[in-house]
């Protein structure tokens, strides 16, 4: 088992910064205004050959009233109970504050090893804070610098000497979780909930909206299962996130929606399916999560049965693609319904991670397409072949036909809703690639074509090709017209000369036979008794 590491220190001194550094991976939010990490946050990280469980924390506050910076205190007190090393992190370059010597008179009763850290030690002007650490009894002082990555084999050093005495006790890996996103607007219950289903104040909750910033992640065992409940920041409209930190939240959200497998919806009765919560359903439907719906403060419905049915109707209505998904109505301030949860969120991830076999998906093609036949585009119709699930989580379906891209998209949506209800898939996002089966290896330039031949003239060659080239080679009776597609096609006409005339029928015309042109432009002809014809039938005589 790794060794457990709380990072501490008043507001803005850079403990997310080396949280961050130590996981390897930008986890928590880092900016530079004072108190934006409220939650504890737990990560496994490492520092040399060194296993660690790193808890990044809240800046100490010294207030015990009710309001939201005492519950963030809370928060730290609960990291230091649990913690086995103490990261003590101060700001070497505005020095010692009043502030951490009392953060200090706190960690001398904790009775756990301290490391005293003076961050952002990078630069000259840091030399008298690190000096001054000296003052706060925690030894000589460890300067580093998180941003930069400077003073780390000095913070390697540390940790191995001071965890010598601490004995880590050995655990076997235990089985991956079912990762369950708790997602939904502002001021919906999600933190509220989960501290309910683990039965502990792990997340800081009030009646403030926007109190989660982080995706916090809470390790949970139900029934002999582990689970990894993520709690999100609540969601807003696009065009109202303005903030940098608000900003950065909302992508910190979609990540956990990203690597969830069940995502939970928590919406508020009164206003639920709003367009915020369209929205974030269809989010989820596209990155291929199972949903859950959640109705919360379920307590104060007057009239449970009627709205819960109204509310199962807006969900089929408005969000068809994830039919059937499951609805819980439930209060996370009572417990009233949150028994139902855990047993719909499992329901939804054994049909999210269900495999259909090829045998039952082939039947099922058959009896789809004789039931609605494929539609006819451009006068040929699509002939579905072969069906096969190449993955789950989610269900993933390769469905081969000829003119795949063809197909249109309301035959796709035929073929999906059909699956999902031959097969018992309510709810669940569910692939469908359409493919050709391959292409005609025989076509001009396939893989056996072969080399190109002319097949102009060959006599096996189909009768319109025929007929084609015979219509080229026709030309016009017409001797002007004739002699003019001659001419378009580079043919000279062929004019017979004078002494092709028989000798005989030129003594006896007794006059020069003259050869010219006709009336209509084409040569004139000599008949078989050897005179000139001077015209067409019927013109004019010499």
């Amino acid at each position: 088992m790794a060794l457990k590491v709380a990072i501490v220190g008043r507001p803005n001194v850079g403990k997310s910064t080396l949280f961050n550094r130590l996981v390897g991976k930008r986890l928590a939010l880092v900016d530079d205004r004072p108190g934006v990490t409220r939650d504890r946050r737990y990560a496994d990280g490492n520092i040399g050959d060194m296993d660690l469980t790193l808890i990044d924390t809240a800046g100490y506050e010294d207030v015990t009233d009710e309001s939201l910076e005492a519950r963030m205190r809370e928060q730290t007190e609960a990291a230091l109970d649990d913690a086995e090393l103490i990261l003590f992190m101060m700001d070497a370059r505005e020095g010692v504050t009043q502030l951490d010597r009392i953060f200090a008179e706190r960690l001398r009763r904790q009775h756990k090893p301290v490391i005293l850290l003076a961050n952002k030690s990078e630069s000259q002007a840091s030399g008298g804070g690190v000096g001054e650490a000296h003052a706060l009894g925690f030894g000589e002082p460890v300067a580093i610098s998180a941003e930069h990555g400077e003073g780390m084999a000095d913070l390697y050093q540390a940790v191995v000497a001071a965890s010598e005495d601490i004995f880590i006790e050995e655990e076997d890996e235990p089985e991956k979780p079912i990762r369950i996103a708790v997602i939904g607007r502002p001021n919906a219950g999600k933190s509220t909930l989960i501290n309910r289903l683990i039965g502990d104040d792990r997340l800081l909750t009030g009646p403030e909206a926007g109190i989660t910033r982080d995706s916090i992640s809470v390790d949970w065992v139900w029934e002999d299962k582990n689970i990894r409940l993520i709690d999100t920041a609540g969601m807003r409209r696009k065009a109202r996130v303005q903030e940098k930190l608000e900003k950065l939240s909302v992508a910190d959200t979609i990540r956990a929606i990203t690597f969830a497998e069940v995502v939970i919806l928590v919406m508020d009765k009164d206003d639920a399916f709003d367009t915020q919560d369209l929205q974030l359903a269809d989010l989820v439907e596209r990155e291929g999560r199972a949903l859950v719906y959640v109705a919360s403060k379920w307590d104060l419905e007057e009239e449970p049965q009627a709205r819960l049915a109204e509310l199962k109707r807006l969900a089929e209505d408005k969000l068809p693609q994830l039919k059937g998904s499951p609805f819980v109505a439930l209060s996370s301030h009572s417990g009233r319904g949150v028994d139902r949860l855990m047993p719909a969120v499992l329901q939804a991830y054994d049909t999210w991670s269900v495999k259909v076999k090829t045998k039952d998906l082939n039947t099922w093609l058959s009896m789809a397409t004789q039931r609605h036949p494929p539609p006819a585009v451009d006068g040929k119709r699509i002939k579905p072949k072969y069906i096969a699930q190449t993955k789950a989580r989610p269900p993933t379906f390769v469905l081969m036909a000829s003119r795949a891209s063809a197909m249109p998209d309301h035959y796709k949506r035929y073929l999906i809703n059909s699956i999902r209800e031959s097969f018992d898939l309510p709810g669940t996002p569910i692939r469908l690639n359409v493919k050709t089966s391959g292409a005609n290896p025989y076509v001009d330039g396939g893989a056996k074509s072969g080399p190109e031949r002319f097949k102009g003239a060959a006599k096996t060659a189909p009768r319109r090709i025929q007929k084609a080239e015979k219509a080229e080679e026709r030309l016009s009776n017409l001797p002007g017209k004739a002699l003019e597609q001659k001419a378009k096609a580079g043919i000279k006409p062929k004019v017979k000369p004078l002494g092709g005339l028989k000798a005989s029928a030129s003594k006896k015309s007794g006059t020069n036979a003259i050869v010219g042109k006709g009336a209509r432009g084409g040569a004139r002809q000599v008949s078989r008794s050897g005179r000139v014809r001077t015209g067409q039938k019927g013109g004019a005589k010499r």
